[in-house]
């Protein structure tokens, strides 16, 4: 998550930038000129000596024997430097940048499909309304056999080169060679690529007549327009409250988190402030122009929720405005700035902290220069059954908060949400981890799909595609014979208890293979999703509207 500042970039990032400063004067201008440019450099970022790592830099570009590409040493110094900072502070490179900033844009030059290769053959699971395959006449069910008359079928190509070779600039075309089913001879469709949305919100539906869902699964640049477009179609189906499920959602631009945020809240409340290595502070606070401040609200998150979805769950249950549930979040509170440069890499320094309302920091314990611990931190929680039982958290009583109402939280690392539900692997039976583990349940899925394609493409509602599964009587049985096929002998004694967990996630894998996309996998997995169903349970007992014991 970055966040823009005016001040003044600490000690490290004068370093990183001195680095490539002296690596690009000793490329481009004399030794004599470099040196004396090198001196005014130190000299105005308030250095008293030279550094030794311009020094040598200056060294070896000047006197090393063998010829070498400075280049390349600073593509590995400046990561080194980073690993000795925070958890969080980072290097990336120009070739990494597209993949690592996309998500976040909000678009991607491309064709507009969803396709699966899991069994070796590119099949097309969905096509963007609207989108350039949709105009070119791609329909769901095709087979992309060639893509600009390279094989891609049937000579198990990674997916990613797949990827590559479909996208590409907006404006190029590309050609698609498909086998569609009652013909016999491939259909050549010519794709002219476009901005394709990447979609923050993978789903948003009516749980019930009064309970809206809405699944965030990143905090992007157009993430905040989505949520306005979910909650206003939800309404005019008669939301009353909302369900926000923030889980796995990692985080992205704190400024979406604090938008959304203001929404939820009545004026002059504190979202989040932030602190420098000054002390200085930034604060924000709710504006009182929310329009959402009437709606019941539960947040759900779980301990891959972190950075602006503890802004945001942190900011809520802070202001005592909703119910925080599920499990505790990653604990990440450090405010990075991303610095570009001139070769297209960029420097993502951490600069500050977060704080929650009440004076929570964020960020669970680090220590400069330990990030395969800090990365362990997981693994221990799981370890100490801290996914399992609340009671398995504690808290040092310093870092106790109290709320506006007098409810206790604490600080420490991570958001702990206000009703804990732990993770749930009772009825996980050996056959289904085989069948879940070796992807048989879902290739099974993508199988069905193809064989009922003209079924599926005829859903376009949530009661459609529940009558179309609800009338198939044979779907367990067809999947317990199709995974005998692949090798996982029938366990009857397994199969009766994770009969719920299989035949939910056989449903949602299809429901994803239709109109209703993720829309289609979320409402099927409810039954199956104690955090979900514990929230319908909350909020059925609030009586939908806000409260003043929200």
């Amino acid at each position: 998550m970055y966040r823009n500042s005016k001040h003044t970039i600490i000690f490290p990032l004068v370093l990183a930038v001195g680095i490539v400063l002296g690596i690009l004067l000793g490329q481009f201008v004399g030794r004599n000129k470099a040196e004396t440019q090198l001196r005014s450099f130190i000299s105005r970022a308030g250095l008293t000596t030279p550094n030794k790592l311009m020094q040598t830099c200056m060294l070896v570009e000047n006197k090393f024997v063998d010829s070498i590409s400075m280049d390349s040493l600073t593509e590995l110094v400046i990561p080194l430097m980073m690993k000795e900072l925070d958890p969080h502070s980072e290097y990336i490179p120009a070739h990494l940048m597209q993949e690592i900033n996309e998500p976040l844009e909000g678009e991607f030059d491309g064709i507009g499909v969803m396709f699966n290769a899991a069994t070796d053959t590119v099949i097309v699971l969905s096509v963007i309304p609207n989108g350039p395959s949709a105009k070119a006449g791609v329909v769901a069910g095709d087979r992309i056999i060639q893509v600009n008359d390279t094989l891609v079928a049937g000579v198990k190509m990674p997916q990613n080169d797949i990827v590559k070779r479909l996208r590409g600039k907006r404006g190029s075309e590309v050609k698609l060679s498909l086998k569609r089913q009652g013909v016999d001879e491939l259909v050549d469709i010519t794709v002219v690529r476009d901005a394709i949305p990447i979609k923050s919100i993978e789903s948003s539906f009516m749980i019930n007549d009064k309970v809206g869902f809405i699944r965030l699964s990143q905090f992007a640049r157009t993430s905040y327009v989505e949520l306005m477009r979910a909650m206003a179609e939800l309404r005019a189906q008669g939301m009353k409250s909302l369900i926000f499920d923030l889980r796995g959602n990692s985080g992205g631009f704190l400024d979406q988190a604090i938008m959304i945020a203001n929404e939820f809240l009545p004026a002059g409340n504190l979202i989040v402030y932030t602190e420098d290595r000054n002390g200085e502070q930034m604060k924000d606070y709710s504006d009182g122009q929310g329009s959402a401040t009437d709606l019941g609200l539960v947040i759900l998150i779980d301990e891959s929720s972190a950075s602006s979805s503890e802004i945001l769950a942190g900011a809520v249950q802070d202001n005592d405005r909703g119910t925080i549930v599920g499990r505790r979040s990653f604990g990440k509170g450090l405010v990075q700035q991303q610095v570009p440069y001139s070769d297209g890499s960029a420097l993502r320094l951490t600069i500050a902290r977060y704080y929650t309302p009440t004076g929570r920091s964020i960020q669970k314990p680090y220590e400069n220069g330990h990030q395969e611990e800090y990365d362990l931190d997981l693994v221990h929680r799981y370890n100490n059954n801290e996914f399992f039982s609340a009671d398995s958290i504690h808290f040092a009583d310093s870092l106790k908060y109290t709320t506006p109402k007098g409810k206790v939280v604490y600080g420490g690392g991570g958001i702990m949400p206000d009703v804990f539900i732990p993770m749930d692997t009772l009825d996980m039976t050996k056959y289904y981890m085989e069948v879940s583990g070796r992807n048989i349940l879902y290739r099974y899925t993508i199988e069905y799909a193809d064989k009922h394609r003209e079924a599926l493409n005829k859903v376009q509602t949530m009661a459609d595609l529940t009558a179309l599964l609800d009338a198939d009587k044979t779907l367990l049985q067809d999947f317990v014979r199709y995974a005998a096929q692949k090798g996982v002998k029938p366990v009857q004694r397994d199969i009766t208890r994770s009969r719920k967990i299989i035949e939910a996630q056989l449903r949602a894998y299809i429901g994803r293979n239709t109109v209703l996309e993720d829309n289609g996998f979320y409402y099927n997995i409810i039954p199956i999703d104690n955090v979900l169903l514990k929230s319908i349970d909350l909020l059925n007992e609030q009586g939908g509207e806000q409260t003043s014991e929200l």
